[in-house]
């Protein structure tokens, strides 16, 4: 057993300091980034803010706004080859979305997740991204499962994850992933943290994980642990190249769910109760759920919402004298807080 000494620290345990800059307005900051990546050797260029392959969050309804916007959707694994038949029919940017499977192809080469992945890039080539999605990617069985993919598809971009050390960003990127997500346990309705005790803050993981996976050639996604603007901020300027958003983006009008009865959005993490009743539990028999589910109002368009966010990252960048989202992490000086906002009135607020 060891301990490490040194106090990890999330994004309410940081803020930007501000500098000078020669920046006058949020229309000069370029928001897209052009990206060149390792194994695929593919150029690809947007807005890299993405919505997570969450149910009510990835899917083609959010697609379609956040296209608009050169921004990505890693869409939810549960649509059937009609679902994408369906909405590729109405306008929908391939260029702007992923595909993404689970591992069960590891014990059963006949498995749906991964068949229907390969028939829908069969069917759809100009789609580049696949997501290989697990909450714990730190089993050796899936580093070799990113490897089979990438000789699968030698020219596709691999997204792979979830890790948040520096370790194993490495040994995914030189298994084959060009991007690797990056957070255990931050996210919204997460509860891997209580669950099982295992976990490292987000803004510090972000940080380890970019520095190992920019040092040998690879992406990263800060997944998780986002509430507001200013964390994609945060994120961005702890090195992340990507951010992805689940609970901010969710229980908008593009969730593609249904109300309830009292007018809320059902949102939950893809480890809960609700999502292994809706899909299944593992078979293995050792059940044990980390996520929640939760009930939200509904917050209408997403488009507002977006908006929102790209402004508080632009405004973020006036302030730290960052031309690009690209150099947001050479312009960061951060300084750890105990007390981040007042909250004299966080209860009389309209």
């Amino acid at each position: 057993m060891r301990i490490l000494e040194s106090t990890r620290l999330d994004y309410k345990d940081v803020l930007f300091q501000p500098k000078r800059s020669k920046l006058e307005s949020r229309r000069d900051v370029e928001v897209l980034r052009t990206f060149t990546f390792h194994n695929s050797q593919r150029t690809f260029k947007c807005l890299p803010i993405m919505a997570s392959n969450m149910d009510g969050v990835g899917t083609f309804a959010m697609a379609k706004v956040l296209q608009d916007h050169k921004m990505m959707t890693v869409l939810r694994k549960h649509y059937t080859l009609d679902d994408w038949t369906k909405a590729l029919g109405e306008g929908i940017n391939l260029k702007y979305l992923s595909v993404c499977t689970g591992t069960a192809a590891i014990w059963d080469k006949d498995a749906e997740d991964y068949a229907l992945t390969k028939e829908v890039l069969r069917r759809w080539p100009d789609i580049k991204f696949i997501t290989i999605d697990v909450a714990n990617a730190y089993h050796q069985n899936y580093a070799d499962f990113v490897s089979k993919v990438r000789d699968d598809f030698p020219d596709k971009v691999i997204i792979a994850g979830n890790v948040i050390t520096g370790e194993m960003c490495e040994e995914l990127i030189i298994k084959g992933a060009d991007i690797v997500k990056c957070g255990i346990g931050p996210g919204s309705v997460c509860i891997t943290r209580t669950m099982t005790g295992v976990g490292v803050p987000q803004f510090s993981g972000v940080v380890e994980c970019a520095d190992a996976a920019h040092g040998v050639g690879g992406h990263i996604i800060a997944d998780g642990g986002c509430t507001e603007p200013g964390d994609v901020s945060k994120a961005f300027g702890a090195g992340a190249d990507f951010v992805m958003l689940g609970g901010m983006l969710a229980a908008h009008e593009e969730s593609e769910l249904e109300l309830t009865e009292d007018g809320k959005f059902e949102f939950y993490g893809m480890a809960s109760d609700t999502a292994m009743g809706k899909y299944g539990s593992r078979k293995d028999g050792y059940r044990g759920a980390e996520g929640k589910r939760v009930l939200l109002n509904n917050r209408g368009p997403v488009e507002p919402t977006v908006i929102e966010i790209i402004g508080g990252v632009r405004s973020t960048c006036t302030y730290i004298g960052a031309k690009r989202i690209k150099d947001m992490p050479k312009c960061a000086t951060f300084v750890k807080v105990n007390n981040r906002v007042n909250q004299v009135y966080s209860k009389q607020e309209a």
